[in-house]
């Protein structure tokens, strides 16, 4: 089949449109069709990475004379491509595939048409090699180069027969220009490829066809035998060539059905879609700025090589910030509110109302909100971080803390010790037991507290400052120190942690042969992921209740690696005092046997 040129233009006319396009053209939000393995190119733009939204704002604000209309087209995408059969003649239907040589002389002629008729108008263009067949997104700002106005109707048409035949005259343009690659331009008038279909049935049900059938040619001989009737057919050539236009039928009425089905999706899937963004595009809108060329158009200043000035101010603005040049000024700012309060000598909450009566509720609200982000990222830039500080040592506590983690918690001495020459646990003024919260790099960033004076004391809680999210309760054992960790052991508490390991120790008679490392892990949010799916053994080993049963599955879907080991008693610490009671009695068990043979 013939190749044919593609060429299709859209109306952009909010920079949230300009800024949801460029999302899909520059892969900035995921695109499910698209090939993640091939890159894209881009073909116009390049010495200038700036969002799209401040290219066609900065191109506007330096050629046109007027504010835009309020429904004026800020910028015009045109679409160009050509049909599969010319990028993949051997197999059109195999997608994602193209002739590199093919492709590139049809990028070289496609960036030439649009340097040619659109100059510097075109402020970016992208070559999409992702998606089935290769493609072109080209930016134009439609800019009339009379009334130096934007004005999309002058260039591409507006509505109805004039926009009709504008358009038809670019495709004629696009097509002479693919011309000498053996592109042509489709039936004017047509409707997608639906009159290329209705040809093709035209010359399928053109001669010999009709004349097989009109001519009778098919019907047998007077006295004429089967045997020969058969031989005589099959030796036809226009009988060969009604077998094929019949296959060729065939497969045209599946193509054209399936084409259909698909029609009917897409048009579904393209109306969820666009419900979609059009909610992404309202509420990105109220979270962006308001342009700082409309506030200062609405401040009585006016655009002269490329400064907004009047007021005695010679203002530049680039995209949200702005500096005033005159020399009794020469400060600058961001955001409208700022160049409110800069402009009109006036206090912020002067600037709202002055913002209110001339943008309206919704543009005052994105106004604040943006000066509100913009304080923030000042705030964040120069304000000191808090450091965590921990609970200062009191080891006039330590041997009442030692005695309750031994006693009362069935943790052997030498673990303890080692604990704490380690500094992961230690004493408080309050004589609690302090266990030591670090990052995966070994700093201090919060502690959580046990309560031990007492009976009965179950005050547990984070020290003040913690970083929960960062921080965590663990210890290493097993392996050499520099040793790659092996296992990862999750507990919901450090005492669980430690007894978890002290009963490994006990069963085994030793520590683990690989590196493992014991983490307490009290909720889901602060599992460090990145870290933990390094790791090929994950034992997630929460208790033995319903809630650790939901956190555990949790873990699970979030790193499949893992396995779920469940306590046999209400939690490990609990499993580590019964297997303590039950060493004791097989002790003095041994020792009544001893003493009776003894005797």
């Amino acid at each position: 089949m013939v190749a044919l040129a593609i060429l299709r233009v859209e109306k952009l006319k909010s920079f949230g449109n300009i800024g949801g396009s460029e999302k899909h053209t520059a892969r900035l939000q995921d695109t499910p069709n698209a090939d993640t393995t091939k890159k894209n190119i881009r073909l116009i733009g390049m010495e200038d990475d700036s969002p799209l939204e401040v290219l066609v704002k900065n191109k506007i604000a330096k050629t046109t004379l007027h504010k835009p209309r309020k429904d004026a087209v800020l910028c015009s995408d045109i679409f160009l491509s050509a049909s599969p059969e010319y990028f993949r003649p051997d197999n059109p239907s195999k997608a994602g595939e193209w002739d590199n040589p093919r492709m590139l002389d049809f990028v070289k002629a496609s960036r030439s048409w649009l340097v040619n008729n659109y100059g510097d108008k075109c402020v970016r263009a992208e070559l999409h090699l992702d998606e089935a067949t290769p493609h072109i997104h080209a930016y134009v700002v439609p800019i009339n180069e009379k009334t130096k106005q934007l004005s999309h109707k002058e260039m591409f048409g507006g509505n109805g027969r004039a926009a009709s035949i504008k358009l038809s005259k670019l495709q004629d343009s696009y097509a002479a220009a693919l011309a000498p690659l053996g592109i042509e331009r489709g039936v004017k008038g047509s409707k997608a490829t639906h009159t290329k279909v209705k040809e093709y049935y035209q010359a399928v049900n053109s001669e010999p066809l009709n004349n097989v059938w009109s001519n009778k040619k098919l019907e047998p001989e007077p006295f004429e035998s089967a045997t020969n009737y058969v031989a005589r057919i099959q030796n036809d050539h226009q009988f060969h060539v009604l077998n094929h236009q019949l296959a060729d039928r065939a497969f045209m009425q599946e193509r054209l059905e399936r084409a259909e089905q698909r029609a009917r999706a897409s048009e579904k899937e393209r109306q969820r879609l666009e419900e979609i963004v059009r909610s992404l595009e309202l509420k990105t809108q109220q979270l962006r700025d308001l342009p700082l060329v409309d506030v200062a158009w609405e401040l009585g200043l006016h655009q002269e090589q490329g400064k907004w000035k009047g007021h005695g101010h010679i203002i530049n603005i680039d995209g949200p910030k702005f500096y005033d040049f005159a020399p009794e000024q020469q400060k600058g700012g961001g955001g409208a509110i700022d160049l409110v309060m800069h402009v009109n000598q006036c206090n912020f909450r002067q600037a709202v109302v002055w913002l209110h009566e001339r943008f309206g509720e919704a543009g005052v609200e994105r106004a604040a909100i943006a000066h509100v982000k913009n304080r923030a990222a000042d705030i964040i830039q120069t304000e000191p971080r808090p450091q965590f500080t921990p609970p200062v040592e009191d080891k006039a506590n330590w041997s009442a803390v030692e005695h309750y983690l031994n006693q009362f918690r069935g943790i052997r001495s030498d673990c303890i010790q080692m604990l704490y020459n380690q500094g992961l646990v230690y004493a408080d003024d309050k004589q609690n037991a302090v266990f030591v919260m670090r990052n995966l790099d070994g700093q201090r960033n919060g502690a959580f507290l046990r309560g031990t004076r007492g009976e009965n004391n179950s005050f547990k809680g984070y020290e003040k400052g913690t970083k929960r999210s960062d921080s965590w309760f663990y210890f290493s054992l097993g392996g050499k120190a520099n040793d790659k960790t092996s296992t990862a052991i999750l507990c919901k508490s450090p005492i669980d942690a430690i007894s978890r390991a002290m009963l490994e120790y006990l069963i085994r008679g030793d520590v683990p042969p690989e590196r493992t490392v014991y983490m307490a892990i009290d909720d889901i949010k602060s599992l460090p992921l990145e870290r933990l799916r390094d790791i090929n053994n994950i034992v997630v080993a929460f208790g033995n209740d319903k809630s650790s049963d939901a956190a555990a599955q949790r873990v699970l879907e979030l790193m499949p690696q893992s396995q779920i080991k469940k306590s046999k008693a209400s939690d490990w610490n609990q499993q580590l005092l019964d297997y303590g009671q039950q060493l004791r009695q097989q002790q003095q068990q041994q020792r009544q046997q001893d003493d009776e043979l003894s005797l």
